[in-house]
């Protein structure tokens, strides 16, 4: 089996239930409110963990009380956390979130995540080999994230983008991707699939919601459904789905059964409430 590497954010989330979202100097009874580790990048490390993979996460953390708990939380899960750096006086990401009809709505605060830096991604990757999966997202400096997509690609590895949250200054590090995972909105933003794949030798594998994904390449597409849910929160279902799928690549599966799989293992996660509380087992996934 192969390594799985993951560079990305580390948050904390605040999350709250309301019936609606409130209009400017509105004040709204809400209700359900909790904490729960989160963070595009940390969701995806905990899911390809818990669904199979052998993990090791690069970020970085705030010297406060909830960046010493993912640590601790991390090490619990079996993911490796030698390459998160630990950063003196800066809080750790924040993402406050608020769930209406079963849809969520965030506003995040990078802290830490904004000090990820080149010399983290050289650290991280120097002992990853040719065939080893990376895997990463967009809550972190562009620039950064950009250039540990060119050194994965040297390397070797299979190179996987969850453009998330979308920012067209990703486009010109695409070309040293092997698959990109966006949802519809992240790839009308990247300038659709036309583009993309014309301007690179990435496959696409688009989410669609409650519809499933699509698998997109140059030589056609095809979509496939998903299992239907009743979703109580949505929060890290794409994060989910992009830690199942990498997790069975890392096990030497098609392209189609880790996405298969991810997708069931998102589905499930729609069933539960927060961020990486709802990253169903590898177990759960397979008698589900």
């Amino acid at each position: 089996m192969k390594k799985i590497f993951v560079t990305g954010s580390v948050n904390t989330d605040f999350v709250i239930s309301a019936p609606y979202m409130p209009v400017g100097g509105e004040t709204l009874t809400g209700s359900g409110f909790f904490t729960a580790k989160g963070g595009k990048g940390a969701n995806q490390a905990v899911a390809a963990c818990r669904l199979g993979g052998q993990v090791a996460m690069c970020g970085c953390v705030g010297d406060d009380l909830f960046g010493q708990e993912t640590l601790k939380a991390f090490q619990e899960e079996g993911i490796d956390v030698t390459h998160i750096r630990v950063v003196e006086g800066v809080a750790t990401g924040t993402a406050v979130i608020v769930v209406t009809d079963g849809e969520n709505r965030i506003i995040l605060d990078k802290g830490a995540n904004a000090c990820l830096t080149e010399k983290d991604i050289d650290e991280f990757l120097a002992d990853a080999t040719a065939g080893d999966i990376y895997l990463t997202q967009l809550e972190n400096p562009i620039d950064v994230i950009g250039y540990g997509l060119k050194k994965a690609k040297e390397k070797g590895m299979y190179v996987v983008l969850n453009p998330a949250p979308a920012n067209v200054d990703i486009k010109p590090y695409l070309q040293y991707c092997d698959l990109i995972t966006p949802n519809e909105t992240e790839l009308d933003i990247l300038g659709g699939k036309d583009e993309i794949l014309s301007n690179t030798a990435a496959k696409l594998l688009v989410t669609l919601g409650n519809k499933g994904y699509s698998i997109q390449t140059q030589e056609g597409e095809k979509a496939y459904p998903c299992i239907q849910v009743k979703a109580i929160d949505t929060t890290a279902a794409g994060d989910t789905l992009s830690g199942g799928l990498c997790a069975k690549l890392a096990q030497g599966e098609s392209l189609e059964r880790a996405a298969a799989f991810g997708s069931k293992a998102a589905s499930i996660a729609c069933t539960r409430k927060g961020a990486q509380p709802s990253v169903p087992t590898c177990e759960e996934v397979e008698n589900y």
